[in-house]
């Protein structure tokens, strides 16, 4: 599946998720219902995992969640090796642990898929990471067509049907029932199952965000697509939550009836609880993140801005606050003697120095001295305002006009508040 990723972060007004909605989402995952290093050399990554390697210069993490789906893999796919070959004996845990291993680098095909063609469409892609039920590519920006969106929905379960073909030849060129046999024939399975789950036309699918470009292609505007395409996966949902314990109770997915015991049934009703949660959830996402992305042009720098009044440096910041409050300014920023900016006064700093001190205290001593990332144009808005917040993380950033001319002060604060209320209101 695709979902993509748009971080807010405390210091940076530009946020993570998603799961796969219009902003957050790109992010693409695989079998689920879903810079630090090179090579194979393992370190921690953001938001935890394991660094396992940059193909195409993308950082690719495994979750500790991982390690508990693999040692799970492992014990039931060796019970069933036990039926099939037990003269392997406890061999077989080794056997069923190569096939968990094999499982997810196909996962990691999948999301390969995605992340190729998403750098194939200039999208930049933050990191994939392989977790429970699958693996996600985080692609900070959206699809401009939705074409596209399509083909970068539609390349992952394509990849995922590939190998399974693969799988499939390689399973006629070796004898049935011997280890060899058994692997392909597990892995030409999941990964047919893979990409048939992720081909369901509901967000956070694939096959959800393959609904959505369609559903905008027709409507020509992807909140709409959006829209279809999240309520499908939430249906979805309730479906996977009712349906799956179902059909596995009353063995139409093949099994016989009198082999289900209680046990069988708790873990087919604990695994759809799962999986439809992580669907609804997704599709929630994915809703909160389009709207999000509807209303990103209000976030605009000359509307969001504090009217500022220049003072020198060892200006009392009694004397500064007079000045600004006599001007209805917010904000102070520190200038040479030829009127050229050369600081930021923090507001942080201000609230911190008690009033009966401030005739005192030189605002030289409370700025924060200027770098280039924290001038911003006074034009710049919407996803291009977040990027270049995101690339110089920063309390306040000055922000002048196109002639060099200081227009005032942003607080990435205001910028916060502005991106909640943003979230809080309703789509169009």
């Amino acid at each position: 599946m695709i979902e993509r990723a748009t971080h807010l972060q405390r210091r940076e007004p530009v946020n993570e998720d998603d799961a796969s909605g219009e902003g957050k989402r790109p992010q693409s995952g695989a079998g689920k219902p879903d810079p630090e290093g090179s090579g194979t050399r393992r370190s921690r990554g953001p938001g935890g995992g394991i660094l396992m390697g940059r193909p195409f210069g993308v950082p690719v993490y495994v979750a500790p969640s991982w390690f508990i789906v693999a040692a799970l893999i492992t014990w039931v796919f060796g019970d069933q090796l036990d039926r099939v070959l037990p003269e392997l004996g406890s061999a077989r845990y080794l056997v069923s642990l190569f096939f968990a291993v094999a499982f997810y680098a196909s996962v990691l095909v999948h999301e390969l898929a995605h992340t190729v063609a998403a750098l194939r469409f200039k999208l930049p892609v933050r990191r994939i990471q392989l977790q429970f039920f699958g693996g996600v590519s985080e692609i900070e920006k959206e699809s401009e067509t939705p074409g596209r969106e399509f083909v970068l929905a539609f390349v992952g379960p394509l990849l995922s049907l590939v190998l399974s073909g693969v799988f499939y030849l390689g399973m006629q060129a070796v004898e049935p029932g011997t280890v060899p046999g058994v692997l392909l024939a597990g892995l030409m399975i999941s990964n047919l199952i893979v990409a048939v789950f992720n081909l369901l036309p509901g967000l956070p699918l694939d096959g959800g965000r393959m609904l959505r470009a369609i559903v905008w292609k027709i409507s020509g505007r992807p909140m709409t697509g959006t829209v279809a395409a999240a309520w499908v996966g939430r249906a979805l949902a309730v479906a996977v939550l009712i349906g799956l314990p179902l059909l596995t109770h009353t063995g139409a997915l093949g099994n016989a009836t009198e082999d289900i015991g209680g046990m069988e049934t708790v873990m087919d009703a604990l695994l759809a609880a799962i999986l439809a949660a992580i669907i609804w959830t997704g599709a929630g996402n994915s809703l909160r993140m389009a709207r999000l992305r509807e209303h990103l042009p209000e976030l605009a720098a000359r509307a969001l801005t504090r009217r500022a009044v220049p003072v020198e440096s060892d200006t009392p910041l009694s004397e500064a606050l007079r000045r600004a409050n006599e001007a209805g300014a917010r904000a102070l920023v520190v200038v040479d003697g030829q009127g050229d900016p050369k600081a930021l006064v923090r507001e942080a700093a201000i609230v911190g120095v008690p009033e009966h001190r401030r005739p005192w205290v030189a605002v030289s001593g409370l700025a924060q001295e200027l770098t280039d990332g924290m001038r911003i144009p006074a034009e710049l808005a919407g996803e291009a305002l977040l990027d270049k917040l995101r690339a110089a993380p920063a309390t306040e950033y000055l922000v002048v006009e196109e002639t060099g001319e200081i227009y005032g002060v942003l607080s990435t604060a205001d910028v916060e508040r502005a991106f909640v209320e943003a979230m809080a209101r309703p789509g169009s």
